[in-house]
């Protein structure tokens, strides 16, 4: 017995108390006093993507007040780069998203925006930061803050970027395009995070492998004989080819693809005719497709081709009067690197706690096109983590029968702002000052 309490004695010696580390309270500090202020006005005032004016501008000046960074603006468009530098050392990437959704508010909060903007797309919409992204980038200044007042504590490069147009899929590839890796110091690492609705406030999650889904989105115009609805065998009706469509295509999902691989095709707006008793002679569908690996992805798309194709030879259409099925916006999965992933997880323990970092589970076929900072031959290792940003009190609310915690991209959606912006600044830093610790060599 007197062994066994020197052992458990030692236990207890060997493995001290968690304690925070002290810019974790600095950060809930720039919180109450001025990022919440940030918070807000960003929600009241969300911008579609590609349109981002005012927010671009306002972190551009947000970047600029801290002592040494290089700021540039309209990099891919809107997007904003903001460059720290302190001596030698690896460059680490730090990315935020910044765009809203074309969804109208309706989330009960007293900031709920009243937004309305004209997209890309010359449609006029109600806007919303219906997934979060308002907490990213205030987040992001947040971290800048926090390392700059910290340069006695790493040697590198930071990066700062700022990224229009995620939710269209294309901002990344917008801003590499525009430079990002040559007019600009090109990293070895790149990190982000995402607030996540599902997610209890103040925990963290990140995969060793796998973080979200590939993303296409793919138009399809069926064509059709226009006719009277009243004589639909002098025509072709468009709608009801596009229905069989919108059927047929859950076969790809059913029927052709390996079970056990991950594959979603959503078709998410059909629109066709003017009135009860026209037959159009054209019906459009949206769809959206997700899979887990490139195989999938590209089976799923060579399918819809054919099935579309399939459809309209079906009804008697000619050759050249088939459906057109053409993929407008695309990103691959988004995959951490392993290795470091193992390593910054165990920065999260060691930073939050063992209790707030909580196993990766991928419970949808969410996209991010912060893939396209690391896929291919970058060479640049990526790495995604998620933070949790509703209240357990709402999580036992909708237990007990009141209402369901919304998803993002919901009209309802809404997260904890203080509780993500704080948990993954405070993340964000940790991870970057354990990659750019002083006198670590060069990666890459």
């Amino acid at each position: 017995m007197r062994h066994l309490l020197a052992a458990t004695a030692l236990l207890f010696i060997a493995t001290p108390a968690f304690a925070e580390p002290e810019y974790a309270a600095a950060i809930r500090a720039d919180y109450d006093q001025t990022l919440g202020a940030m918070w807000d006005d960003f929600h009241r005032h969300p911008e579609l993507s590609f349109k981002e004016v005012r927010t671009a501008a306002k972190m551009a000046a947000a970047l600029r007040s801290v002592k040494g960074m290089q700021v540039s603006e309209k990099v891919g468009g809107t997007g904003v780069v903001g460059v720290l530098r302190n001596g030698d050392g690896p460059v680490v990437l730090v990315r935020a998203d910044m765009d809203g959704l074309p969804v109208e508010e309706k989330s009960g909060l007293p900031n709920a925006s009243k937004a309305r903007q004209i997209g890309v797309d010359g449609v006029d919409t109600p806007v919303m930061h219906a997934c979060g992204h308002d907490t990213h980038i205030v987040g992001l200044f947040a971290t800048a803050r926090r390392l700059a007042a910290l340069k006695d504590r790493w040697a590198g490069t930071v990066v700062f970027v700022v990224q229009p147009a995620e939710e269209r899929v294309e901002g990344a590839a917008a801003m590499l395009r525009d430079g990002l890796y040559t007019r600009f110091p090109k990293p070895q690492y790149a990190l982000a995070y995402h607030s996540n609705s599902e997610g209890l406030a103040g925990t963290v999650s990140a995969s060793e492998d796998i973080q979200y889904s590939s993303s296409d989105s793919v138009d399809i115009v069926v064509p059709g004989v226009g006719a009277h609805g009243a004589s639909p065998h002098t025509g072709k009706d468009p709608v009801y080819m596009a229905s069989q469509l919108v059927i047929a295509l859950q076969g790809l999902i059913s029927r052709e693809r390996q079970p056990l691989n991950p594959g979603v095709i959503t078709v998410g707006s059909f629109h066709a005719g003017l009135k009860h008793n026209i037959i159009s002679d054209e019906a459009k569908l949206q769809v959206t497709v997700r899979a887990n690996d490139e195989a999938t992805r590209k089976q799923l798309l060579e399918g819809i081709e054919r099935v579309a194709r399939g459809i309209g030879e079906l009804n008697g259409m000619p050759a050249d009067k088939v459906p057109v099925v053409k993929v407008v916006e695309g990103t691959p999965t988004t995959r951490n690197d392993a290795p470091l992933s193992r390593r910054l997880n165990a920065v999260m323990v060691e930073t939050l706690g063992a209790d707030r970092v909580v196993p990766f589970q991928q419970k949808g076929m969410g996209a991010e096109d912060f893939a396209a900072f690391v896929q291919g031959d970058l060479n640049v290792k990526g790495y995604y983590f998620t933070v949790g940003g509703t209240q357990q009190s709402a999580f036992d609310a909708a237990a007990s029968g009141g209402p369901p915690v919304p998803s993002h991209h919901s009209p309802l959606f809404k997260v904890d702002p203080r509780a993500v912006v704080t948990t993954g600044a405070t993340a964000m830093t940790a991870a970057v000052l354990d990659l750019l610790k002083p006198g670590q060599a060069r990666a890459g």
